[in-house]
């Protein structure tokens, strides 16, 4: 079958690793190891208030104010800080490029981080060049809603088995898998590229 659509998502796939830059916020912090990581994913509140500011349901300031808290660090601008070592991943966005010439519709699908004071798409230059860029904040949606898929899809004007969505999160490939969109777990830029070449065509030279 002849692939008409890809989408990637944000932090961890057309960025470097989630990880390694949290774990460069801690050092830069001054915070135990793994500090960081719990805050976000095993604190109530702090599980809490980015769920809230996927959706819209909460501000970045409120993000900062209440991870602020809970690390015991200075909240101001602290989205900022805690992203400031995410840098762009040149080989998906490369291979991004290459299947647009080829006429493939790309878009950017991301949870997302909040857009002010900081706006992490701007500050990485993410904005151009997508066919569509959906947003869980702008959406009231997130991965791994299907409801968010189905907007991607019906913005790109394509359908789920036209499609390739990589996510580096393996929790956020089923529901897409459900609407008949191919799936990549993005572990290495590298071998998702290989996975891509397979799918789209050669996207690697």
């Amino acid at each position: 079958m002849r692939y008409r659509g890809l989408i990637l998502d944000f932090g961890g796939v057309l960025t470097t690793q989630m990880r390694l830059n949290g774990e460069a916020f801690e050092k830069s912090e001054g915070l135990e190891p793994g500090a960081y990581f719990d805050a976000l994913g095993r604190n109530p509140e702090g599980v809490r208030v980015y769920a809230d500011l996927e959706v819209g349901r909460a501000t970045q300031e409120d993000w900062n104010r209440v991870i602020g808290k809970i690390l015991g660090v200075d909240p101001t601008d602290l989205m900022r800080r805690a992203l400031a070592n995410l840098r762009p991943e040149m080989v998906i966005l490369d291979a991004a490029q290459r299947a647009k010439a080829a006429g493939i519709k790309v878009a950017l699908l991301s949870n997302s981080f909040g857009l002010e004071p900081f706006n992490p798409y701007a500050e990485l230059g993410m904005y151009e060049g997508w066919d569509a860029v959906i947003l869980s904040e702008l959406e009231q949606v997130r991965k791994p809603s299907p409801i968010i898929y189905q907007r991607c899809l019906d913005a790109l004007g394509l359908t789920g088995p036209e499609c390739v969505f990589v996510d580096d999160h393996a929790k956020n490939l089923p529901p897409a898998e459900a609407l008949g969109i191919t799936t990549i777990h993005h572990t290495d830029p590298d071998d998702t590229v290989r996975q891509l070449d397979a799918l789209l065509g050669h996207l690697a030279a």
